[in-house]
């Protein structure tokens, strides 16, 4: 029985991907220390901005500490919120999947992006009150493929809702990548994955995948658990 819904946001509710990696490249190249469009979708895609940051570093044969890690998060934030403020499209049914899914069980989002690259956007989209529980990058110290944020987020609903019956295995991930279901795995849920960023063969972990999110609505995750 399907006791919970959560859901990514990078790659599931809007293709912010590009405004990420352009984002990183600002920020990155007057370092020496960008990389190609097909280098981030191939290694990059799914980790954290500290992570992505202390990656390209480590690529590169150069260390970066706390300190300047954090300023290097601030600039690459200041400029994906330059991207943003145009708008930004959601993926085709996202929207009214979440919103027929919101006040029947508990929704949670889950994502390795930090709030302020959230926010803004589920506010445009007027979906940012319909989540129970959101976990981001400044929730755990791991991002994915660890399963800590997925983890946490199963925890943070059980605690919302002590009569409901969460558990991991009742809970079902909607993810894009290959990082993203392995997270959710590890920690325990079954994963719906959407071939939004990568095609069906690299999503082989997930429990189903479909091309698009359009038409899917809650009896239709019901049938998955």
């Amino acid at each position: 029985m399907l006791s919970a819904v959560i859901f990514d946001f990078d790659g599931i509710i809007v293709d912010t991907e590009p405004l990420h990696y352009k984002a990183f490249q600002e920020v990155l190249v007057p370092m020496g220390l960008g990389y190609s469009w097909d280098e981030y979708l191939r290694h990059y895609i799914g980790f954290d901005d500290r992570d992505a940051f202390r990656e390209a570093f480590r690529a590169a044969g150069r260390e970066v500490g706390d300190a300047d890690l954090h300023l290097l998060i601030e600039e690459k934030a200041k400029a994906f919120q330059c991207a943003i403020a145009a708008g930004v499209e959601p993926y085709p049914g996202v929207v009214e999947l979440i919103r027929s899914v919101a006040g029947t069980i508990p929704l949670a989002l889950c994502s390795g992006a930090l709030p302020g690259d959230i926010r803004p956007i589920t506010e445009q989209l007027g979906i940012a009150s319909l989540f129970d529980v959101v976990v981001t990058a400044a929730d755990v110290e791991a991002s994915k493929p660890d399963p800590a944020s997925y983890a946490l987020t199963v925890a943070r609903l059980r605690a919302a809702f002590p009569d409901r019956g969460i558990a991991p295995g009742r809970c079902l991930a909607i993810e894009d990548t290959p990082a993203g279901i392995a997270s959710a795995t590890g920690a325990g849920l079954k994963v719906l994955a959407v071939t939004n960023s990568y095609p069906e063969e690299n999503l082989g972990r997930a429990a189903t995948v479909v091309q698009s999110l359009v038409g899917i609505d809650l009896e239709g995750l019901r049938l998955i658990i």
